[in-house]
């Protein structure tokens, strides 16, 4: 028999990532009889494992608990064989918990004295907050709106000369004449008008009537967020008139968040305007207004305890909790550290590790608060015939998420290390410094929307198999777990992670080089791939079930 000796000279062909784990993880396709050494054992492979995905490092029966991270993330449903590969036909979703690592006040905080006394170059609002970015705002506040905001989307990019779209238009019609198609970029020299903002955006949604009441509040207090957001100098509003979302649903909720009235907010109801041709009018006037008035506002140097960063994930991979996610955690306890904020979202995937959150809560109070959230969640989830088991997508299954905890275990990476001093409900706005848990979905869209709601003026979003994603208002930075997407999709990446799995770079090391590209980012300095391709996506969650 051929035998097989992995050799880890050039990369590392698996790895165990806790001490307690009974699973290791494979970092490149196992041929069968790959012998692996682990503390000393050697486990030879029994069939074929692509990468990404895990193989047992003991014999495991039925009914036992398969460990990764050190918690259970799933139950072996039939006997599994030493150096057998972890599938969906061999374990299932389990949330037994084994003992959390972590312990509250024992969190020893990261070095963080290259960072002391930065600032980053940001807007400076009336009202203490400071944004990465400052934009116009306009807003339905219904679908029937939409049309209208189109309308005036197309309008402004016309007379500001800004139209996002205009080399793509360009390539379309050298197409359809059999003309050479040119790919260079249109718009190089081209004078800004206002130099001091980063532009008009223009929200659509398919909320706001034809819900329950909690739906138009919820609609509303997200709105709000938006409108009220450090990134955002000012907004105009579209009211139809006879929607369940109305106007003074949403200018108290602007009041509750800005109650001194610092904002500029126009509103516009079509039902009480004499023609289409008055209300566009009038919008367009107080946008060009606005972008005037915001204009004024010019880039200046912040602590960098005026920067919350949100984090996400999306599209993730079997790697995704080895090198993005845990890169990205040290990332905001370095942050933590410097007296800023990161919110960690999307319930759903913290579901399998809630003991280890429950550990890292401030106090008491704060630890209530998350477990009633998350009850609540799964609850609703029960009544409708839904589980947080459901989560993982056929593209995570297929790179080796089999589990919701599995995934889930690596998704909480995201988080770091550092103490939760608050949970937040949908729409609620952060209000304490450091590390906050938001209940959201799962669903990529709907959370970082919420994300940016809840207060975060730059978002990290971790990717393993690639997701072209962002967000209207709050510059969005992509981080690749591996370096074969980010070679593959150059456009869409932000940052590699991928040297943390070749054992070619340390997870501190990258951390600091991720700190200092959102440093740069909220400095104006570096704008995201999501910006430049104008992912601008804006998905409300309707407080149904979204796995």
């Amino acid at each position: 028999m051929s035998r097989t000796i992995a050799s880890d000279t050039f990369q590392q062909s698996s790895l165990r990532v806790h001490v307690d784990d009974n699973v290791r993880v494979a970092l490149k396709d196992l041929k069968p009889d790959t012998e692996i050494e682990d503390n000393g054992r050697i486990i030879r492979i029994a069939r074929p494992i692509r990468r990404k995905h895990k193989f047992a490092l003991q014999d495991l029966a039925e009914g036992d608990t398969v460990v990764m991270y050190g918690v259970t993330v799933g139950r072996a449903t039939c006997p599994i064989a030493t150096g057998e590969a972890i599938t969906t036909t061999n374990t299932e979703h389990s949330t037994d918990n084994s003992q959390p690592q972590a312990r509250r006040d024992q969190w020893q905080a990261p070095d963080v004295s290259e960072f002391e006394g930065v600032t980053f170059d940001g807007y400076h609002r009336p009202d203490g907050q400071v944004g990465t970015a400052n934009y116009w705002l306009v807003v339905p506040l219904v679908f029937c709106e939409n049309r209208n905001i189109e309308v005036l989307r197309q309008c402004v990019a016309d007379a500001l000369g800004d139209d996002p779209y205009r080399d793509y238009k360009r390539m379309a019609r050298a197409m359809l004449r059999g003309e050479p198609v040119d790919t260079t970029s249109s718009d190089a020299g081209q004078e800004r008008l206002f130099p001091h903002v980063d532009g008009v955006r223009f929200l659509t949604h398919t909320h706001g009537c034809g819900g329950t009441d909690d739906d138009a509040q919820a609609l509303c207090r997200l709105l709000a967020g938006y409108i009220c957001h450090p990134n955002v100098a000012g907004a105009t509003v579209l009211s139809l008139g006879c929607q369940k979302s109305q106007m003074d649903m949403l200018s108290r909720a602007i009041e509750e968040r800005d109650p001194q009235g610092l904002r500029p907010v126009h509103y516009f109801e079509q039902q009480a305007t004499h023609s289409e041709t008055d209300l566009i009018r009038q919008a367009l006037t107080t946008i060009f207004d606005g972008l005037a008035d915001a204009n004024r506002c010019e880039r200046a140097p912040a602590p960098l305890s005026k920067l919350t960063i949100g984090v996400e994930c999306g599209g993730s991979d079997g790697f995704s909790g080895l090198s993005a996610n845990p890169m990205v955690g040290a990332t905001i306890d370095r942050l933590v550290a410097l007296g800023g904020s990161g919110i960690l979202s999307e319930f759903p995937e913290l579901c399998g590790v809630e003991h280890e959150l429950l550990a890292r809560c401030r106090d008491d109070q704060v630890g209530e608060r998350f477990q009633q959230l998350m009850e609540a969640y799964q609850r609703h989830a029960d009544a409708v015939g839904a589980s947080f088991s459901m989560n993982p997508s056929p593209g995570n299954i297929r790179d080796g998420l089999i589990t919701d905890a599995m995934k889930s275990a690596g998704a909480a990476k995201k988080g770091g290390d550092s103490p939760i001093v608050g949970v937040l409900d949908y729409t609620e706005p952060q209000r304490q410094q450091g590390l906050n848990l938001l209940c959201s979905p799962g669903n990529d869209v709907e959370s970082t929307t919420a994300l940016v709601g809840s207060g975060a003026n730059l978002v990290i979003f971790t990717t393993g198999l690639g997701t072209p994603t962002g967000n209207p208002i709050a510059p969005v930075l992509k981080v690749a777990s591996n370096s074969e997407l980010a070679k593959r999709m150059p456009d869409v990446i932000d940052f590699d992670a991928g040297p943390i799995i070749r054992g070619e770079a340390q997870i501190e090391e990258l951390a600091e080089r991720m700190l200092q590209l959102c440093i740069d980012t909220a400095s104006g300095r570096y704008r995201p791939r999501a910006v430049q391709l104008e992912q601008l996506d804006f998905i409300p969650w309707k407080r149904g079930v979204s796995l």
